[in-house]
This record gives C-alpha cells, structure tokens and sequence, in this order.
C-alpha cells in the first residue's frame, strides 16, 4: 500500500489544490510514482476518462502535475450542482441521481465504502497518494459526517498538513482557531501548516510563526509566495471569470453564464501573446469583441432563457448576421440550433427556440454521454474552413443528441452530432478542442488577418509545452518555499539519492 500525506486548508480557495499538485510534481520528479486523491469534489468543471468516467478537473491537472493519467478512482464522488440547494451526484465516474443537500448529507454513510474501495485500489498502485480535502475541516456542524477532510484522513490513516490564505487576512487566527476545534485524535494527526499566498518581507512573520508554533505546537513548514503561475483553477473560485482584462490585438469574449462549466476550455486564448479572452455577462461588458464563444452550462435551457432576458442573444445574433465569428461548446452548441427539444423532462421538459444561427435540433435523453474523442475536422467552408483537416481530441459530457440538417459537420458523418459550421458559425461537443494547439493558432491568425493586423507579434503556441512549464514552475517555487525534507518525513517516505 502506498504512503499517504494529506492537504487541507482552513478555507475554501486556501491554496489546497494548488499545494496538492506541487507536492505531486515534486514526488514525481524525486523517483516515486505520486498520485493524487480528493473523495469528494463539488465543481462544474469535469473531465471524461479513456474509460468514459467522469471526474472533477482539479484531480486531472493533479494527475497532469504527477505525470499520470488521470483515473476515476482519483475522485471517486463528484457534485455537479443544479442549483442552491441541489447536485447531480457522479459516483464512480457515473450518474448515480440527483438530490438535495440535506438527502445527500443523510445518504454519506452509504458513500463510505465507495470511497474506501476507490482509495485502497488506487494505493495499491502508486508509492505515494497526496489527499486533499475540501472547504474547511472544521466545520463542527458537519464534522460527524465528513467523509472528505478529517473523515477521509482517518479513513487512509493520512498525516495531515493544513494551508492557510495569509492574502485574506486572520491567517494565525484561522490555523490557531481549526486546531481549537479539532478532537484530540485529530490534532495528533496535523504534523504541519503551510502559510500560502503572502506578499512582502517574510523576515516580518518571523515573530508571529514562533508564537503560532508555540501556540499549537505545530510546526510551520514554510511561507509559499502569491504565486504567477497559470494552472486550472476550480470554478466557482476562479479569478479568470470575474477580473477586468486589457483588450489586445485580437479579444475574444466568452459568454459567461450562470451554469458555466468548463470553462477551462478557454484558458490557452489567456496565454497566447496579443489575445485577450474576457468572460462577459452583459451588453454593457462585451462590447465589440472579434469572435464571441458561448460555453457549455450544466442547463442549457435555464441559460438560454437568460441569455434571451439579458438582451444578450439579440446582440449575439445581430453580431453573427454582420459576419463576425460565433463559436459554441456543448451547450452553447446546442443554444445555436433551431429549436431544443426535453421529451424525457431532462431539463424541465418541452421545447424552446435556440438562436436559429446553426439548422440542427437538440434532443435531450437521461443517458448522459460521456467519452473521449479523437478525429480530424472535415473539410469545412466559411470562416472556419482554414481548420479543415486538423486532428483534434478531447472529451464530451452531455445530455441528449444534436442532428444537423444543413451545414458542414464539423467532425463525425453527416448529421452526426459532433459538431456543425456554417459561414461564419460553428459548434462542437468536444471539450478541449481549442487546447489542441493548431486549432487555437489557427483561430488567432484568421481573426488577426481579418483585421489586418501583423501576425508578427503573435506567436505559435503549444499548450501541452506550456502546461508541463507552468507545474515545473509550481514545484520549483514550492521546494525553495517548504521545508521538502520534512515533508517525506511526515509522510514517512525515504527520499530517493
């Protein structure tokens, strides 16, 4: 069985996924095969297997970070909320049922053995497991039905190490006040703390991380820097839906909707020199962008009637009848279609008009579709006819199928619902498809050219390259910030000559 350490934070956006895949990168890059573990996620952002299970995204770039291929048994539980007060639970990379808070709460007991089973397997293996929690693991309301922080701990009989937001503020507050609220069994497990996100004189914490030590007895293992490093984010957290961005040679805006999963989708236009990607969620915010992409939603029905109210689908359609480029994933795909047809009552049953900007029809089935996609684009017309022939892979998640009745499939047979363009309007099911380096670049150069920009200033990019740079980055500035050595203690791992 492999040795275990696990990550857990004193709040939500502490710092934990971050911490998990640098200690992953640096297992990896010391000999050991590293793997990473969360029994409990609660994102829209999810990634689908070779097996077709799906999973939350924050495990699959920890799996990226350690070299691996990411696996279901590495997030065995995922909460895709449908609202405030409910999710679709994902149990073992599957549709298990929809349910409300409070009839989760009560079903977690019977999720145990699921997890157990999920851990266990994957130990067996990997020579180390890097566990990390979820929100606060101490949240004395629902300590006695944790299954992800101190209740996951117990299950692997994981040492605990706890991150702290300094950035926010209270930060020897919040450590000092999560170990008052722990049991005595728990306290015997936290073998250290880490301080993330600090900016200024480290010298001038000194005073307060001996008092901090003397305090709980626990010892600090180091200060990490607010780190500029460029790694997938969990969504409801992200910064990247709610900062301001510099428009640049080429801006591209992405609608953002009240359901928006997957959002990681875009992230390489953020990274590309001279594009700016910006997340829109008005008239006011979007104004004349070069292309406008409409993303996948966990209700696509529910955010298309917004779209409609927010006066956002008339300028979309408007910007689309001007020849400008419209680009929808999954559900936004589906939104460009004629009409979305819900017979089985998948999203509140009926019918209701699309944008009309695509000649498809979306028919939603409880079977959920989920599975990994590997082709070449057609040979397309229109404004995305410089894409014909590219390989592309990714994944789709969805509900229901897309048929197409006029328009070049954009990948798949003909009518087939993998995607569709027509002029200047295209959408596809697949995921990812703009990580696939070719497809971005192409992109940026057509809009550039279309503005007659110099394309000089607009490098060719490799998002795979850029990827393996930014997790070197993150465990380079980890080692130089923990104390390492400590750490493999802790963990009770031998560090390799």
């Amino acid at each position: 069985m492999a040795k275990s350490i696990m990550v857990q934070g004193t709040t939500s956006n502490a710092g934990k996924s971050l911490i998990t895949a640098a200690l992953c990168r640096i297992f990896a890059q010391d000999g050991f095969r590293a793997a990473p573990f969360k029994s409990q996620n609660m994102a829209l952002n999810s990634f689908i297997t070779k097996d077709g299970f799906e999973m939350g995204r924050a495990q699959v770039m920890q799996a990226e970070a350690a070299g691996i291929e990411p696996d279901v048994r590495m997030n065995p539980i995922l909460l895709k909320p449908t609202g405030d007060k409910g999710s679709q639970v994902v149990l073992n990379g599957r549709v298990f049922r929809d349910m409300t808070a409070g009839e989760y709460y009560n079903y977690k007991e019977e999720m145990v053995p699921h997890i157990t089973r999920a851990y266990n397997s994957l130990s067996e293996a990997y020579d180390i497991i890097v566990i990390e929690g979820a929100g606060s693991p101490a949240e004395i309301n629902l300590k006695q039905q944790d299954i992800v922080n101190m209740g996951m701990a117990k299950i692997a009989d994981a040492p605990v190490i706890i991150v702290g937001d300094i950035d926010r503020g209270g930060v020897f507050a919040s450590l000092a006040g999560t170990m008052l609220l722990f049991d005595e069994e728990e306290k015997s497990r936290v073998k250290g703390f880490v301080i993330n996100k600090f900016r200024g004189d480290e010298k001038l914490l000194t005073p307060g991380l001996k008092m901090l030590e003397d305090i709980t007895g626990v010892d600090v293992l180091g200060v990490v820097p607010y780190l500029k490093v460029d790694i997938d984010d969990e969504d409801s957290l992200s910064e990247r839906l709610i900062k301001d961005h510099e428009q640049k040679l080429v801006d591209i805006a992405v609608i953002r909707l009240p359901r928006i999963s997957n959002f990681t989708d875009f992230n390489v236009f953020s990274v590309i020199e001279g594009v700016s990607l910006r997340y829109v969620s008005s008239l006011r915010e979007l104004g004349d962008p070069d292309m406008i992409i409409i993303p996948g939603t966990k209700n696509t029905i529910d955010d298309l009637k917004w779209l409609r109210q927010s006066g956002l689908e008339a300028r979309i359609i408007r910007f689309a009848g001007t020849g400008n480029p419209v680009f929808g994933v999954c559900g936004g795909y589906q939104m460009l279609g004629q009409i979305i047809h819900d017979p089985e009552n998948v999203e509140g049953g009926g019918s209701i008009k699309g944008l009309g900007l695509l000649n498809a029809e979306t028919f939603f089935y409880r079977e959920k579709t989920t599975v990994q996609t590997k082709c070449r684009i057609n040979s397309i017309e229109g404004f995305f006819k410089d894409l014909s022939g590219i390989e592309v892979s990714g994944y789709e998640i969805h509900m229901g199928d897309t048929v197409v009745s006029e328009g070049c499939p954009l990948t798949g047979e003909e009518g087939k619902h993998g995607g569709c363009a027509a002029g200047n309007v295209a959408g596809s099911y697949i995921h990812g498809i703009f990580d696939n380096s070719q497809v971005a670049n192409t992109i940026v150069r057509i809009l550039a050219e279309r503005k007659g920009l110099s394309l000089d200033n607009i490098k060719e990019f490799d998002m795979q390259n850029y990827k393996e740079s930014q997790y070197d980055l993150l465990a380079q500035w980890v080692r130089q910030s923990l104390d390492i050595e400590k750490i493999y203690r802790i963990a009770g791992l031998e560090k390799q000559k």
